[in-house]
């Protein structure tokens, strides 16, 4: 219990001194030891390493799982030593819920076989992601992870102890200066004409003292200074080993851009499998691609438009037993002039447009397109976006005004 007592005592003394020096330099009242130029190299390096390394890992585990209360979860389950359950991913999760629609909606439909195609692709690339996100974490996150909570925590607690050492060794100095200047006061102050030898005595006696003071002065700044040298020299090492530090995270950040790059491979891998799959299912629309526009017939508008088929409402419609064929391979009309009926109401927005009526033909006016987004309109009532007395219908199809992209798309089937 007495030793305990005398070691709080003389780490309580030793605190108090340290915080005394500290104090007044900041205040500008005592010396510091200034480290070496390259040794402050080396802490801003360091400094900057761990900064840096602490972003790019909290951003790779955004990036590798971007809901944060995950990660909060899958913290608290490292800080406690538990296994972190296994998670569903977002890609499995949409597979499951495509299936479940497939097999609701009628698994024989087209719909529903093209929700089963792409639910298998999705759940690919979701045990894709799985593996990507187990291989970051061992071959990138891992490593970062253990220099923040190893290598750094070991150079930290040096560096305090470095500081430490040097508070003491500048302590030392403060304490051996003021022991020099109060031996040279005590030994110019004594009055040798003194008549009596009491206070001659006793001025010897001070004298001697701070003599034995100085002396004891020099012998723990000499015991600090080998402390705070050996420190020094055992951070320098510490804050060299940055150098391999970088050379690690450069091999495990290749390691991390290939699994990325594998990943990614993957995935591109099976969207293009998929791709051709639905390809090949007769009604798929895959693209921009439309259907081919209905050959022409010789009937009037009024008798197309009156033996035009209605569906009923909730009727399944049969898939078309012919792929869609491209803009290109559409061939263009036989005759010059081709008109079209307006399927509902169209207010033009400004001048470049047309003000349309549904169900009107437009018997007379003469439109043409000079090419792809240009329309030409010859009929003076149309030119500056006036409806006509046809109500706006035009001498090209429908499909022509949403290729060019001049005019809504408002317009039903093609009249000769």
């Amino acid at each position: 219990m007495d030793f305990n007592m005398k070691k709080l005592a003389s780490d309580a003394g030793i605190f108090f001194t340290r915080a005394v020096q500290f104090t007044e330099e900041k205040f500008g009242q005592a010396e510091k030891t200034e480290l070496d130029a390259h040794f402050e190299n080396l802490l801003a390096r360091a400094d900057s390493t761990k900064n840096w390394t602490e972003r790019i890992l909290r951003q790779t585990e955004v990036l590798l799982q971007p809901n944060p209360s995950a990660r909060v979860e899958e913290f608290l389950y490292e800080k406690l030593d538990r296994k972190v359950p296994s998670r569903v991913t977002n890609g499995e999760l949409l597979a499951q819920y495509m299936a479940e629609a497939a097999s609701e909606l009628g698994p024989s439909t087209p719909y529903g076989k093209t929700l089963i195609k792409v639910s298998e692709a999705e759940k690919r690339l979701g045990a894709a992601e799985r593996d990507f996100i187990h291989t970051a974490s061992l071959s990138f996150l891992t490593p970062l992870r253990n220099f923040l909570e190893g290598d750094w925590k070991t150079i930290s607690k040096e560096r305090r102890l470095l500081q430490n050492r040097r508070l003491d060794l500048d302590a030392c100095k403060a304490r051996l200066k003021k022991a020099k200047a109060a031996e040279a006061k005590a030994t110019t102050v004594p009055d040798f004409q003194e008549t009596r030898p009491r206070n001659y005595i006793l001025s010897a006696s001070a004298s001697a003292l701070w003599n034995d003071e100085v002396d004891k002065a020099e012998q723990e700044l000499r015991v600090a200074q080998t402390e705070f040298d050996r420190q020094a020299e055992v951070t320098r090492l510490l804050l060299e080993g940055i150098s391999s530090t970088h050379v690690n995270h450069l091999r495990c950040l290749h390691e991390f851009v290939k699994s990325q790059t594998t990943y990614y491979a993957q995935c591109y891998r099976h969207m293009l499998d998929l791709q051709k799959q639905l390809g090949r299912f007769p009604g798929t629309f895959v693209g921009t691609t439309e259907p081919a526009s209905p050959p022409l017939s010789s009937t009037s508008p009024t008798t197309t438009a009156a033996t035009m088929p209605v569906v009923p409402t909730g009727a399944v419609l049969a898939p078309p037993e012919e792929a869609a064929l491209c803009l290109e391979e559409v061939a263009p009309p036989a005759s010059g002039t081709r008109k079209a009926r307006v399927l509902y109401d169209y207010e033009a927005a400004d001048s470049s447009e047309l003000a349309l009526l549904a169900d009107e033909v437009g018997p007379e006016g003469q439109e043409e397109l000079d090419g792809p987004g240009t329309l030409n309109l010859h009929n003076s009532a149309h030119s500056h976006g006036t409806p006509g007395p046809w109500g706006g219908a035009v001498g090209v199809s429908g499909s022509d005004y949403r290729s060019a992209g001049a005019v809504p798309n408002v317009y039903g089937p093609v009249q000769p």
